[in-house]
């Protein structure tokens, strides 16, 4: 059964069985795992793992998928909206998320699962300009919100560019698989604020911005500032991750 791919979905199905073996070697796949996939569109990657892995948890919303994705050993099918699956309740507790993520959310889902503290290890394939945000370094067009709040909660392992062959339909982008493993809980709901709050307008002065989400008034934000010896001028993209869970202290101070 031919199914055609959705933009509105994001899908771009994997078809080369070659990349399958750099994901094996990123995820460090186990017999013992247990791995969340999501968007397994086909179940070229689904078939591979549930062959290495003990068990595979994979969430599609896409119910045309069916056909391709029945009778897969040891795989428990969700049929619902990623960002709606509520992985820590899953059984047995899947430990890493190994997936070819759909481009229209991956951002998303990457930074909802960094507060699932049962997942330790991710490999994800995304577009490559989305791989290079997650560990971006401060000062660069790259880093943003999701750059803090990955690199609080996580190093990265492993990265690998992807040829825009072997997916189908062939994407206009650039893509890469990137592997992390968690070092520390995802950052707090304070301070995930505090930072989605500062890179809100990038053009304008950390106080600002914090000003104008409502974090803080502008003075509280300049005081804040001033405790972690930053000045009133400086500017989101400056900060180290780490700066933004004192600045949140020092705002709740």
């Amino acid at each position: 059964m031919r199914v055609a791919p959705r933009k509105s979905l994001g899908q771009h199905f994997l078809v080369d069985d070659n990349i399958l073996l750099v994901i094996e070697r990123l995820a460090e796949l186990d017999p013992a795992d247990v791995v969340l996939e999501i968007g397994p569109g086909f179940g070229v990657l689904t078939r591979f793992l549930a062959d290495r892995v003990a068990h595979v948890h994979a969430a599609e919303v896409d119910r045309r998928l069916a056909p391709h994705l029945a009778e897969i050993p040891h795989t428990d099918l969700h049929w619902i909206d990623a960002l709606h699956l509520d992985i820590a309740s899953l059984e047995p507790v899947p430990r890493k998320l190994v997936a070819n993520l759909p481009y229209n959310v991956a951002t998303p889902i990457v930074a909802e699962s960094l507060a699932v503290q049962q997942l330790d290890l991710w490999c994800v394939m995304v577009q490559r300009e989305v791989a290079d945000r997650f560990f971006a370094v401060p000062s660069t067009k790259a880093y943003g919100a999701v750059s803090v709040l990955v690199q609080l909660a996580a190093e990265r392992t492993g990265f690998h560019p992807v040829s825009r062959e072997v997916f189908r339909p062939r994407p206009n982008v650039d893509s890469a698989l990137v592997a992390f493993r968690r070092t520390a809980p995802a950052a707090t709901v304070e301070v995930k604020k505090t930072v989605e709050a500062a890179f809100g307008h990038r053009r304008k002065t950390l106080a600002n911005s914090l000003s104008l989400a409502g974090v803080a008034t502008r003075e509280q934000a300049v005081a804040a500032l001033a405790a972690i010896d930053r000045g009133a001028n400086t500017r989101a993209e400056e900060l180290e991750p780490q700066e933004f869970v004192a600045l949140t202290e020092a705002l709740a101070a």
